[in-house]
Order: structure tokens, then C-alpha cells, then sequence
């Protein structure tokens, strides 16, 4: 059986040495090669633990590697660090508020009531414009909420060294803003005193013997818009009586655009220190439309006067006699007290249309609410300087202008006489110019 056995294999061994191997050309199909690690030889001594360490791999050559038949490019130099911002040298630092953070509501309630802003002489500015141009102007900040840092980053950094830097939630300062848009950012400031403030060189610069009077002022819309247009017009100052709107509502201010911190506003005056804030030699004039019916009845009578009386006939239902007191006895009888005519003690004011000369000398002018008009004491002020009313004429049916409109004309067309008197007498202010800011 052996020798069978050998002379099979005999017969089947030049078959195998002429077949294809299994695992070449298209016979390989689905036969996976098996993958052995090389053997690795090692010097007597040599640790086998050890393992070699691997070659570092040779770089390939592109078309700009040595070799290639092309200069190589030279490696791009690292990009220099940015230096450090203002907010950085500056080593501001901001907490974020926690849940359950009350700082932002309780601040809200105090800014929110006028009674809390007088006691806390605390106001509120809500965005980056105002918020700035109130740095600027030298207000001094205490505490500013934010939703979004780059906001913050944009005002300037040497004027937030010791505030209070809080980051909250857009949503907490959506539910305290009062702007239909928020802006993610709000300031509380102190209350700014005009005496410290720092006005822009430009408004003090083109500003005018000019000053405006707000008189029971209450639409806090209306307020703002005339400040605006008084810092357009360039006045001196604005000074406010008691009984006018407060001048820091946030209502006023989104009104005023930033015309707050543009030109000085003094605020809650009584009547009686009203003078002791204008120059020497002011003629306080009043706005006072009384209408075509008034206007008619001047035409009519041929004086100007007579259009006075008639204006003042609303003052009569506040005050129809006035009292005199009569001689006392000490042991007769009490004597009745004597009256007048109201008409007696109203002051004698001329009228005037608003375009003919009234700056001829440092003006005041006076700017009624919408409601009541202008007050008693105001025409007591006016009759003493030897001021005017002025008279905006509309069209019949018409009974008056807004305020803010009405005062918008008076201070422009009061800025256009200026013009017109300083190009006539150039040089007659100290220290001033002509200017092409006037026209």
C-alpha cells in the first residue's frame, strides 16, 4: 500500500507545480490574505520590552519640495498676539446674576417712581447711545445690567472703573424696558447735576443769548421734544417749574435723544428763584396763543391791549376780586372789606406777532402745558422785564398748537433774529463769532 501511495503523489506533484495559486489573479477572489508583524531580530542583550522607537516619516515631496525643480515656499511667519483692549487694560470685571437675582427688579422699582428717584437721587438710562453720551458728559454711573458683553465693550472703559458690571438675562431686561425694542443694556446713574456736568464744545460754542422756561409742562412726550429742539436751537439752559413733568422720566428721556446731556436743564423751580438764573437785563417773553377770537377782537378795538384783556379772560374763574383790606379800628365795628375788578391786578402784557423783533436784548421764553397755558406768575414775570406775548396766528377753526411745536417755532425763529443781529452787529457778544452754526 505504501508504494501506491507514493506513486499517486508521484503523479499528482507536477500538476500542483504547474497550477495557479490559489490566491493570484482572478482565482483570488474572496480569499483574504493574512497579515504577519515582521519578525523582529534582536542583539544579544538587547531587552525585547524595549520597543524601537518609530522612524520619523520622511516629508513628502509635492511639487514645491526640494528636488521637484522648484524653489520652495517660504513658511508663513506666526501671527503676532492681539494686543489687549481697553476693556482688558482696564481690569474691568462683571458678575453674572444668579436665579432668583432681585438687584434688577429692586433697582427697576426705585428708577420707575419719581418719589424714589428724588430720594435716591438715582435715574435710569436704557441704551448704548444714551447710556454713552451720558458718560461722556460726565455722569456718574452705578450700576449697569447687560444681556450681551460686546455691549458693554462699546462704551468707553475709563468711565465703568468702580461700577457695578451685572450680566442678566435679555428677558429680565425685556420685562423692565420700556422701549419696544430693547436694547440689552441699562444704567443706573446719579442723578446729574448740571453744575458738574460737561457739555459738548460745539453746543457751548454756538449757544445763544436764549434761555427756555417750561411752565406746568405735564406730557412727558411733549417735554422731551422740546429739549430736543432747545438743544437744536442752541438755548443757554432750560429751567423747569414746579408742576412740569420730571424731566429724568425715562419717557422724557427716550423723547429728548440724548438732548439731556446736550444743554443744562434745572429742574423743579418755584416761581419766586426763577430770576436768580437768568442774566442780567433778560426780557422774559410768553408764548400765549389766544386765538382768532382774541385776535379779532384786538383788530376791532385797534389796540393791542385789548387782545391781552382778552387772553385773560380764562384767569377770571381762578380769581374774580381781588381783596383789599380797609383801615382796622381797635374798638368799632368790623368794616367789610373792599374789592376790585379782577382786570386790576392782571398784568398789561403787548402783544406781538412771533417774527417781529423780540431778541433785541438777552430773551426768556416762556412754553405753557397744553391744558392750563401759562401761568399767572409767569405774566407777573414777564410784565417786570418788560417782556411780550407772543402769537403764533393759525388758521380759523384752529384753537392752538401742540407745545412742543409751538415752542420748536419760537426757538428757531428766535435763533434766526440772533443771526440776523449778530451779522449786523458782528463782534457785539464777548468772545463769540460769526458762525455758520447760527443760520
Amino acid at each position: 500500500m505504501a508504494a501506491s501511495v507514493l506513486s499517486r503523489g508521484a503523479r499528482l506533484l507536477p500538476l500542483l507545480l504547474t497550477a495557479e495559486p490559489a490566491w493570484s489573479g482572478g482565482a483570488r477572489r474572496g480569499v483574504r490574505a493574512l497579515r504577519r508583524t515582521p519578525v523582529r531580530v534582536l542583539s544579544p542583550g538587547q531587552d525585547p520590552r524595549r520597543t524601537a522607537a518609530k522612524p520619523k516619516p520622511e516629508p513628502r515631496r509635492g511639487r514645491d519640495s526640494p528636488g521637484s525643480g522648484q524653489e520652495p515656499r517660504p513658511e508663513p511667519e506666526p501671527e503676532p498676539r492681539a494686543s489687549p483692549g481697553a476693556w482688558e487694560e482696564a481690569g474691568l470685571r462683571y458678575e453674572r446674576a444668579l436665579p432668583g437675582d432681585r438687584r434688577l427688579s429692586k433697582v427697576m422699582t426705585i428708577v420707575k417712581s419719581r418719589t424714589f428717584r428724588d430720594k435716591q437721587g438715582k435715574i435710569l438710562l436704557e441704551g448704548r447711545r444714551l447710556i454713552a453720551d451720558a458718560l461722556r458728559a460726565g455722569a456718574v454711573p452705578r450700576t449697569v445690567f447687560f444681556s450681551r458683553l460686546e455691549y458693554v465693550k462699546e462704551l468707553p472703559a475709563d468711565k465703568l472703573k468702580g461700577v457695578s458690571l451685572i450680566k442678566v438675562k435679555f428677558d429680565d431686561i425685556k420685562e423692565w424696558s420700556d422701549l419696544v425694542t430693547p436694547q440689552g443694556i441699562m444704567g443706573i446713574f446719579a442723578k446729574p447735576d448740571h453744575v458738574k456736568m460737561k457739555y459738548p464744545e460745539t453746543q457751548l460754542e454756538y449757544s445763544l443769548p436764549l434761555l427756555l422756561i417750561c411752565d406746568n409742562l405735564r406730557d412727558p412726550g411733549n417735554l422731551g421734544t422740546i429739549l430736543r429742539s432747545a438743544a437744536g436751537a442752541g438755548c443757554q439752559k432750560v429751567l423747569l417749574t414746579k408742576g412740569c413733568v420730571d424731566a429724568w422720566e425715562p419717557k422724557v428721556l427716550r423723547a429728548g435723544m440724548g438732548a439731556h446731556f446736550q444743554v443744562p436743564i434745572i429742574n423743579n423751580l418755584e416761581w419766586e428763584i426763577i430770576p436768580n438764573y437768568l442774566p442780567p437785563d433778560t426780557r422774559v417773553h410768553v408764548a400765549d396763543n389766544c386765538g382768532l377770537h382774541a385776535r379779532a377782537l384786538a383788530q376791532r378795538a385797534g389796540k393791542a391791549s385789548d387782545q391781552g384783556r382778552a387772553c385773560d379772560r380764562r384767569f377770571q374763574k381762578h380769581r374774580k376780586y381781588e381783596e383789599v383790606d380797609g383801615p382796622e379800628e381797635e374798638d368799632g365795628p368790623e368794616e367789610e372789606v373792599a374789592s376790585v375788578p379782577a382786570n386790576s391786578w392782571l398784568p398789561e402784557l403787548e402783544v406781538q406777532a412771533y417774527d417781529a423783533a423780540w431778541t433785541d436784548a438777552p430773551a426768556a421764553l416762556v412754553i405753557g402745558g397744553e391744558t392750563h397755558g401759562v401761568s399767572l406768575e409767569s405774566l407777573h414775570l414777564a410784565e417786570s422785564t418788560g417782556g411780550k406775548r407772543l402769537l403764533i396766528p393759525v388758521v380759523p377753526g384752529v384753537d392752538s398748537l401742540n407745545s412742543a411745536m409751538a415752542a420748536s417755532i419760537l426757538l428757531f425763529e428766535g435763533r434766526r433774529q440772533l443771526r440776523r443781529l449778530q451779522e449786523e452787529r458782528a463782534g457785539a457778544w464777548p468772545g463769540r463769532h460769526t458762525s455758520p452754526g447760527l443760520g
